[in-house]
């Protein structure tokens, strides 16, 4: 072999190791695009957000404690009625009758009243008489008080006969309230929005379950009931401002105020693992949109507390990473209240943010949380204005990002370091 072959074998060997040895060489991983946004101070607002349905203010079920045919049904569903208005009639023939009846048993007992007191009136009468004649000694003692017996047992029954009275009078009253009930009257303003009996059938009256003939609502005034869960409803109070979404209304956003907020807690799957505790909240509307009605679904946005000078970051921005793996001192759980397990999961994780530094690289930061809104959230501690922090993507916040790594933001190169 010629020299000059053997020399371009060993450039062209020489050359593969060196392309070889370059490829196995460790290289810089490259930076990692992120989008960044700068801690600011401003207003926020924590909004609790819940699904309900829409219901009257106000809903009156129309029944009668009276049994009896329906005759007359003097309105129907979608009518406008007044407070007093006439509804419908329950056959009153047999009260009319009752009535009559009590009546007549009330005269009779007035005229038994008539007659015990005449009697009183004679025997009072007839013993000043006696009393006189003994004091002229022309009566004996004992004929006196024969008189003034008489005349007790006279008293005695003019006083039965009064009782007797009162009691066919009290009668008559019932009487005449059981046919004035036969006519259903609208105890309130409102809209019939049900009606559960027809002309001609029976209505069952009682004092312990009610036959309802129809319902009436007071749709002028609108309601959306939510349950709120027992973490959020501690920030609400009677009174804050609420926004009300209809799904059957997507476009229009209505105004509404909290009214009530129940004492009471709602407690389902109680003592299982997948309790839930909430509490009922009723939000008035302030006005009735029109073409709304009871039982359409709706959205509410309660406007519970705000803060003003907050500091505030993107609410994406805060994760979560193990403690133990972070900066500074590590908080050590409570273990002595028989909670031990969930207190030492619940301080494993802590709430970081990766604060952007001069040269463009991240480092973790444990922050205090306040409240959020539906994209910023209040820190508390661990931040300043105007320093700049990762807010996405979700993946490699939440899961890659880590201390020290290079970044360059999404769509404009370096990060600006103002």
């Amino acid at each position: 072999m010629k020299w000059w072959k053997a020399l371009i074998a060993a450039v062209l060997v020489l050359g593969a190791l060196l392309i070889i040895l370059g490829g196995l060489k460790e290289r810089s991983a490259p930076p990692t695009e992120v989008q960044i946004a700068k801690v600011r101070k401003g207003t926020i607002t924590r909004v609790l957000s819940g699904a309900g349905k829409v219901q009257p203010a106000t809903t009156v079920k129309i029944s009668s404690n009276l049994s009896g045919d329906l005759v007359e049904l003097l309105v129907k569903e979608g009518d406008r009625v007044t407070r007093g208005q006439v509804l419908g009639r329950i056959d009153k023939r047999r009260f009319d009758a009752a009535l009559k009846q009590s009546v007549a048993a009330q005269s009779a007992s007035y005229s038994d009243v008539q007659v015990a007191q005449v009697d009183v009136s004679r025997a009072e009468k007839e013993v000043a008489r006696v009393e006189g004649l003994v004091g002229k000694g022309l009566a004996s003692a004992a004929e006196l008080q024969n008189l003034q017996a008489d005349l007790e047992a006279a008293k005695a029954r003019l006083a039965g006969a009064r009782q007797r009275s009162a009691q066919a009078m009290a009668n008559v009253e019932e009487a005449r309230t059981s046919v004035q009930n036969t006519t259903l009257i609208s105890p309130i303003d409102g809209t019939v929005i049900e009606l559960s009996r027809e002309v001609g059938e029976r209505v069952i009256g009682s004092d312990f379950q009610e036959d309802v003939v129809m319902v009436i609502a007071s749709l002028a005034a609108m309601e959306v009931e939510i349950e709120v869960g027992e973490h959020e409803i501690v920030h609400m109070e009677v009174g804050q401002r609420a926004d009300v979404t209809l799904d059957a209304l997507e476009d229009s956003i209505y105004e509404g105020t909290v009214v009530q907020i129940a004492q009471k807690a709602l407690v389902k799957n109680e003592g299982t693992e997948s309790e839930v505790t909430t509490f009922p909240v009723k939000v008035a509307l302030t006005t009735r949109p029109p073409r709304v009605l009871p039982g359409m679904s709706a959205e509410l946005r309660i406007y519970a507390e705000t803060h003003d000078s907050a500091l505030l970051v993107p609410i994406q921005s805060v994760t979560v990473r193990p403690s133990a793996t972070l900066p500074g001192p590590k908080e050590q759980p409570d273990v002595g209240d028989g909670t031990s397990v969930k207190s030492a999961r619940r301080e494993a994780l802590a709430k970081v943010v990766f604060v952007v530094d001069a040269q463009n690289t991240v480092q973790p930061r444990r922050v205090v949380t306040g409240i959020a809104s539906d994209t910023e959230l209040e820190i508390l501690e661990g931040l300043e204005e105007g320093e700049r922090v990762v807010e996405g993507p979700y993946r490699t916040l939440s899961k890659d990002l880590s201390a020290g790594q290079v970044i360059t933001e999404a769509g404009g190169g370096m990060p600006r370091k103002g």
